[in-house]
């Protein structure tokens, strides 16, 4: 695929699915700034690499693999927080929260395993084909059916809990 159509082809996308894109890394951080961080990050190296695309058609899940593999390294890096002290705490925790209008349904998700979290998200909140999906995360499609059925499973099990709670 040529230079400036392979940039053309993933400006065009990215335009046109950008809340997508942002809705995606924000299911992963649950922070708007460091969700706008992802995807800005997803779309520098989108830019750096776009000429390794050899197909067009394939610029979408192409860039969702970017943005959820700089997601997850995103998570990775958090993990590895400094322990601060009290005054520091107690400074940032004064900021406003995100909020969900169905907590439940995202704490059920929250709390599933990263693959199932991946996989359940491409599917219902980006409405994103099997296919695509085992394309983005690098996955056999029967690996990727097998995790869905899996997640769906935990979180009805986790929804199910709370009720009975």
């Amino acid at each position: 695929m040529k230079k400036q159509a392979a940039r053309a082809s993933l400006v065009a996308c990215i335009t046109d699915r950008k809340e997508d894109f942002y809705r995606l890394a924000y299911s992963y951080v649950k922070n708007q700034e460091d969700a706008l961080d992802i995807v800005q990050e997803s779309i520098k190296k989108a830019l750096d690499s776009v000429d390794s695309v050899r197909n067009p058609d394939t610029i979408k899940s192409w860039f969702y693999k970017i943005l959820v593999r700089t997601a997850i390294d995103f998570l990775r890096k958090q993990k590895k927080l400094k322990v601060m002290d009290d005054q520091t705490i107690e400074f940032l925790s004064q900021g406003k929260e995100d909020t969900y209008r169905d907590t439940d349904l995202h704490e059920a998700l929250d709390e599933l395993p990263q693959p199932y979290h991946t996989i359940i998200v491409l599917r219902f909140f980006e409405d994103l084909k099997l296919e695509e999906i085992a394309e983005i995360t690098g996955e056999n499609l029967n690996t990727i059916k097998t995790r869905l059925y899996r997640g769906l499973k935990l979180m009805r099990i986790q929804l199910t809990k709370e009720d009975l709670s």
